[in-house]
């Protein structure tokens, strides 16, 4: 019984669900339930991990850009002629 009233006696997770109600859920330590969690704190800053292919680094950008432009320039030249 002594379980039951620390938990009802917790603080609610208070976030909205699709019904529009709130969650009333016990909430953790950073105020959300395990549910809602809250927000991402995101990956963290030079992740390695993220960088699979390379085929949207700056480098790989700017070398595509310059041979679409080479591109566009041997075709106006060819039908200049």
């Amino acid at each position: 019984m002594q379980n039951k009233l620390a938990m009802l006696a917790s603080s609610r997770c208070l976030a909205r669900t699709r019904s529009g109600a709130s969650c009333q859920s016990p909430a953790m330590t950073n105020g959300r339930c395990r549910m809602h969690g809250g927000a991402s704190t995101g990956a963290p800053i030079g992740n390695k991990n993220a960088l699979k292919h390379g085929r949207y680094s700056a480098e790989a950008i700017s070398r595509r850009r310059e041979l679409s432009e080479l591109l566009r320039s041997m075709r106006q030249l060819l039908g200049e002629e």
